[in-house]
């Protein structure tokens, strides 16, 4: 339809053949087996960095995925701002381009989000896709913002966009997608629980089945 190609960012590809594109197929064939808590686990003497580099890379995009089939219902009329329900307002700010927080759009916010998230996984210093190069010291914490940041777009899309989800039945798609995320940061403790709160019900009800 009338969708903006520009939601759609490119793919990160994992080169196949390398060793991410191995551990990415590793991630895969587990979850295929539903335990998703085993899923999650760093696999027998793989590096952690490596391994959530590849989990963060699938999550983005996911979410692209999943964001683009609603990108029509998610519009600067119906959300004005960026929220996760009533109570959560996410301003953006990159900390390079846009220092103070702006208010914006929903629409915007996301776009500015995943163009923000592809400039970091494009980024060779930070997630390096030839075997051997180091990853940087300060990788964890930068994974970690743009995990914090890929959350937010599941609580806008859960809060604010749940009837189109249902409508076009990506539910499960959705719940299966987000239920992998929750466990997968909950592993590495990448996401601090206060950033969880605007989900923390429906976390809570997704995790509960599988403790």
């Amino acid at each position: 339809g009338s969708r903006s190609s520009k939601t759609f960012k490119p793919k990160k590809n994992i080169p196949e053949g390398s060793h991410q594109y191995e551990l990415l197929k590793h991630a895969e064939a587990t979850l295929g087996s539903g335990n998703l808590r085993m899923a999650v686990m760093l696999p027998e003497g793989e590096d952690l960095n490596e391994w959530v580099a590849v989990n963060t890379v699938d999550f983005f995009n996911q979410i692209n995925m999943l964001y683009g089939t609603i990108t029509d219902f998610c519009t600067e009329e119906s959300c004005p701002v960026m929220s996760a329900g009533p109570k959560y307002e996410y301003h953006w700010a990159d900390g390079t381009n846009i220092k103070k927080p702006i208010k914006c759009s929903a629409p915007k916010y996301i776009d500015y989000l995943m163009t923000w998230v592809q400039d970091q996984l494009d980024d060779e210093t930070l997630f390096p896709s030839k075997i051997g190069v180091p990853f940087p010291k300060n990788f964890m914490s930068v994974a970690k913002t743009i995990l914090k940041r890929l959350f937010r777009v599941y609580a806008h899309i859960y809060h604010q966009h749940f009837d189109p989800v249902i409508q076009l039945q990506e539910e499960a798609h959705l719940n299966t997608s987000f239920k992998h995320f929750i466990f997968f940061v909950q592993e590495f403790n990448l996401i601090d629980r206060r950033e969880l709160a605007p989900l923390q019900e429906l976390i809570e009800k997704l995790t509960s089945k599988d403790r």
